[in-house]
């Protein structure tokens, strides 16, 4: 079972960082982001790619609650629209979250380097966002943070499904929302 490392318990049990290589190897970065880092991951035994999220525990609180954040939540959800999680490692020093990798790159990118985008392009992903924010709200999950950056499309072939990550900022909530959460230029 992936979530076997998350401690949820009272007794503390890590991982080694062998247990991490030994599956996985770790390659090249695609992206520093302001809590994590994600990185290629080649799983050895099938030779298939994953992307892998370290947050460093020395960052601090924030952080750790962040990566703890996210994977509870990504342990919770299973939608076509959603990067699904695939293993966890939690190490005295890091957290590492093995999830699918999209390679057709941010929808942010991809409109820059398109110049225009389509009346049925926007229609179509405005469809999978709100098949995807319905199916987060149905088990009361707020994504906090959806955004051009964050909406990935899943593969570099054409058309190509949109699939969503970054669960860090996300949370449970059955009420009103009324504090201000995510990327300021998008609030």
């Amino acid at each position: 079972m992936p979530f076997s490392c998350l401690n949820l318990r009272s007794g503390k049990y890590y991982n080694t960082l062998s247990e991490l290589t030994d599956k996985y190897t770790i390659g090249q970065l695609l992206r520093a982001k302001e809590f994590c880092e994600i990185c290629v991951a080649r799983e050895k035994l099938s030779d298939k790619l994953f992307s892998c999220k370290k947050f460093s525990k020395t960052d601090g609180r924030k952080v750790r609650r962040a990566a703890k954040n996210e994977i509870v939540i990504l342990k919770m959800v299973n939608h076509p629209n959603i990067l699904q999680l695939i293993d966890t490692f939690e190490t005295q020093k890091e957290y590492f979250i093995i999830q699918e990798l999209a390679t057709g790159g941010d929808l942010f990118d991809w409109i820059l380097d398109q110049g225009s985008y389509t009346e049925r392009d926007a229609s179509n992903v405005i469809r999978q966002v709100l098949e995807m924010v319905s199916y987060l709200h149905s088990l009361c999950i707020v994504h906090r943070n959806i955004k051009l950056e964050n909406l990935m499309y899943y593969s570099q072939q054409k058309p190509s499904k949109v699939v969503i990550g970054d669960f860090h900022l996300s949370r449970f909530e059955t009420g009103s929302i009324s504090n201000p959460c995510g990327t300021p230029e998008y609030l």
